[in-house]
């Protein structure tokens, strides 16, 4: 079951990619955005911060999980 803030954090991450696939996406310091893989890191990002990190954990975080 996917919980609100996931479902929300989802939304994020889709904005943020089809802002990148129009070429629209800009980091941080302005520049524009043309690894997909960096889009996806600045979605997720913003997702953890409008979620107030309820919706996905940071990759370090996870890896101790097992």
């Amino acid at each position: 079951m996917v919980t609100k803030s996931r479902a929300k954090g989802a939304r994020k991450v889709a904005r943020v990619m089809h802002e990148f696939k129009e070429g629209e996406l800009k980091s941080s310091s302005g520049q524009k955005v043309k690894s997909r893989k960096q889009a996806v890191a600045i979605g997720l990002s913003e997702a953890r911060r409008s979620a107030g990190e309820k919706s996905v954990a940071p990759r370090g975080a996870r890896a101790g999980r097992k």
